[in-house]
């Protein structure tokens, strides 16, 4: 299955449903079975350095009613976990391809604005 394919899963006898780019479309319908279940169907295992990014990213969507683009995750990241994890390298190296998109797709956001 695509990442991009509308798509539907049934969680706790609940249906939650996905839009086009893969991504929740309510947000209260995560759970982190949920996201392994996003992480799986992208062939990604999430370790406790994800989780905490994913986390991190739900907090900060939970306060500012947006998913946060590259720069903005960075500093969330950088202010929240430290100058180590804080960096666009940590989190490439956790989230290949597009950090801020793909985190957000994990955590349950909404694909962040000027995300291509």
């Amino acid at each position: 299955m695509s990442e991009h394919d509308n798509a539907s899963i049934r969680h706790d006898s609940d249906p939650v449903a996905l839009d086009g780019d893969g991504h929740l479309e309510h947000f209260d319908d995560w759970s982190p079975a949920v996201a392994n279940w996003l992480a799986e169907r992208e062939g990604r295992e999430l370790s406790d350095d994800h989780w905490e990014i994913l986390y991190l990213l739900r907090d900060f969507y939970t306060r500012f009613d947006m998913a946060p683009a590259m720069r903005a995750l960075v500093k969330a990241t950088r202010q929240q976990l430290g100058e180590k994890k804080g960096s666009s390298i940590y989190l490439m190296r956790l989230f290949p391809d597009s950090p801020a998109r793909v985190a957000a797709r994990l955590a349950g956001l909404p694909r962040p604005t000027n995300c291509l």
